[in-house]
């Protein structure tokens, strides 16, 4: 999640200070991902330092800044808006990587992994629908956020279901045949990092 365009976004549309801001990108993201103010503050430095922003003291006030962006900030922001995200490379994955390494790991029953962790990813989805159910009641933003977690986890459950599937084999014991993928995905991965 890229705060520093977020936080240009928010700056596009007028002046304002760092604890607006982060009470904006709690408000715009339905309240789901909070935001230290310490990152906010370090943001709006790096964006100052980047000259995509300037800061004006307050009368009355030295402690308290009023940012506006730039017509550099407003360029970066329109890039940021108008790029597709990188989804070439898989992102690494911390529950991916686990079962990968325990499906060669001596000793190890990866169906036992790979269902402590099935359960847990469920237990997640009914806290997220229970949060829709109490909490949305028409705040499109929520309501957006809380489907975004609900299909991601999802998807992460679909795919346990499909290693589960396939790790298992007549003897019990996974086959040593590392899987190819696409000689040009293979290299288009290596290139990214």
């Amino acid at each position: 999640m890229s705060v520093r365009h977020a936080l240009l976004a928010f700056l596009s549309e007028g002046p304002t200070y760092g604890l607006q801001l982060r009470q904006e990108f709690e408000a715009r993201t339905g309240d789901v991902w909070p935001l230290n103010v310490g990152q906010v503050y370090t943001t709006l430095q790096r964006l100052e330092r980047d000259g995509c922003i300037v800061s004006d003291e307050t009368a009355g006030d030295d402690r308290q800044k009023r940012y506006r962006i730039t017509e550099r900030g407003e360029a970066e922001l329109a890039g940021w808006l108008d790029t597709p995200t990188d989804h070439v490379a898989p992102p690494r994955d911390d529950l991916v990587i686990k079962v990968l390494v325990a499906a060669r790991l001596p000793g190890t029953d990866v169906h036992a992994v790979i269902q402590v962790h099935r359960r847990y990813l469920e237990r997640l989805m009914e806290e997220w629908v229970q949060l829709k159910e109490d909490e949305a009641d028409g705040d499109l933003i929520l309501e957006l956020a809380v489907e975004a977690e609900l299909l991601r986890l999802d998807s992460m459950i679909r795919w346990l279901d499909t290693a589960d599937g396939r790790l298992q084999s007549p003897s019990g014991v996974v086959e040593e045949k590392v899987p190819t993928i696409a000689p040009m995905l293979r290299r288009r991965v290596v290139a990214s990092r």
